[in-house]
C-alpha cells in the first residue's frame, strides 16, 4: 500500500505572527503599511515574511481594506517593441509600489471593443489605469466614456494634457532628421508608420518641420506598417530610383527591411545611402552597420506613469506632465553623402 506524500501548507499570517513574537494584529498593521508600528518590530515582522516565504492573499486583504492594489493596462493587440516595452517598465514599477497589472488589450479600434475592454478593468475594481493603446480612434473613444479612477495615457496628441504622458516624439524625429542635414543631407525620404498611429503622425509631423526648416525640397512619407517586411520591399521599389541619400525610417524594424534592401541592390550603408531608426531596440547596435537610432525611456514613461497615478490616488496634485526629451544614439549606419 503507497502512502500518498503529506501536503505541505503554505505558511499563513498567525505563522508569520507566532515567530516573529507579535499579535497576528500587527502583522495585518506591517502589511498595510500602518505608520503606528515601530521600526524594530516592522523590520523583525518583515524577515520572518521573507525566511518562510509568506504571501498576502490579496483577496482576503481587498476585502478588509477595500482597496485591490491594481492597476489596469489597457493596450493595443501588438508585439511592437514600444507597446511591449511599456507594459514591461509599468509592471517594474507599480511592483516596486506594492501594486500589481491587470491587462486587456484591444485588437480593433471600434469603439464597442474599447468599450468593453474598459468595461472588463473597471470591473476588476483597479483604482487607477494606463491607456497605451497607440492609435488616435481609441482616444476618440475613450474621451466620450466616464472613467471614475485616476488614469494616465501614454500617447503625444496633446489633446488631453491633464491626463497624458509621453516622449516628445516630434522632438526625436526632428534629431533624426537634422542629424541627415547637418552631415550634408539635403535629399532625404521618410518611411512613415501607419496613418491611425499616434506615433506615426508625429514622427512624420516632426520630418517635415525639419526639412521645411532647413528649406529643402518636401517629399510624401511613405506610409509603412512598423514592420522590416515592409521596409525591406519599400526600399526595393525606392531604390529603383535612388534620387535620395538618406531615409528616415519611422522605427528601427523599417530601418533593418530597409538596409536589407540596400544590400541586395548591391549599395553600401552608409557609403550610399545614409539610415536612421526609432526606438533604439536591443538590436539596434547589432544591426549590419550598427543603426543610428532614437532612443526613448521606457522605463522612465513606467516610473512616471505610476508616480503620477500614486500621487493623484493619495490626493496629490501638480505633478509633472512633461514629455520625456529623447535621444539621438549616433552609430554607423550615418555619414556625410558622397560628392
Amino acid at each position: 500500500m503507497t502512502m500518498e506524500p503529506e501536503k505541505v501548507r503554505a505558511p499563513n499570517i498567525r505563522d508569520v505572527a507566532a515567530l516573529a513574537g507579535v499579535s497576528y494584529q500587527t502583522v495585518s498593521r506591517v502589511l498595510n503599511d500602518s505608520p503606528s508600528i515601530k521600526a524594530s518590530t516592522r523590520q523583525r515582522v518583515l524577515d520572518v515574511i521573507s525566511e518562510i516565504g509568506y504571501r498576502p492573499n490579496q483577496a482576503a486583504r481587498a476585502l478588509v481594506t477595500s482597496r485591490t492594489r491594481t492597476i489596469g493596462v489597457l493596450s493595443s493587440q501588438t508585439a511592437h517593441y514600444g507597446p511591449t516595452t511599456s507594459v514591461n517598465a509599468i509592471e517594474i514599477a507599480a511592483r516596486e509600489a506594492g501594486y500589481r497589472l491587470s491587462i486587456t488589450s484591444v485588437s480593433s479600434g471600434d469603439y464597442s471593443s474599447i468599450k468593453s475592454a474598459i468595461d472588463y478593468l473597471l470591473s476588476q475594481a483597479v483604482e487607477a489605469l494606463v491607456v497605451i493603446a497607440p492609435q488616435a480612434r481609441v482616444f476618440d473613444a475613450l474621451s466620450d466614456l466616464s472613467i471614475n479612477v485616476p488614469y494616465v495615457t501614454l500617447e503625444s496628441t496633446g489633446r488631453n494634457l491633464g491626463h497624458s504622458l509621453s516622449v516628445d516624439q516630434v522632438a526625436g524625429a526632428r534629431l533624426a532628421t537634422r542629424h541627415l542635414i547637418e552631415l550634408g543631407h539635403t535629399e532625404i525620404t521618410h518611411i512613415s508608420g501607419p496613418q491611425d498611429w499616434i506615433e506615426a503622425d508625429a514622427r512624420m509631423q516632426g520630418f517635415l518641420e525639419e526639412i521645411n526648416e532647413a528649406e529643402l525640397r518636401t517629399r510624401a512619407p511613405i506610409l509603412g506598417d512598423w514592420s522590416a517586411h515592409f521596409g525591406y520591399y519599400a526600399g526595393l521599389e525606392l531604390l529603383r530610383f535612388r534620387d535620395f541619400t538618406a531615409v528616415f525610417a519611422g522605427n528601427d524594424q523599417m530601418a533593418l527591411g530597409f538596409m536589407h534592401a540596400c544590400r541586395e541592390s548591391g549599395l553600401d550603408v552608409p557609403g550610399d545611402i545614409s539610415v536612421v531608426g526609432f526606438d533604439d531596440i536591443p538590436e539596434a547596435a547589432h544591426f549590419s552597420p550598427p543603426l543610428t537610432t532614437v532612443r526613448q525611456n521606457f522605463a522612465e514613461i513606467g516610473r512616471r506613469a505610476v508616480a503620477l497615478l500614486l500621487s493623484e490616488l493619495s490626493g496629490g496634485t501638480g505633478q509633472d506632465h512633461d514629455q520625456i526629451a529623447p535621444e539621438l544614439v549616433v552609430r554607423s549606419s550615418t555619414a556625410a553623402p558622397r560628392r
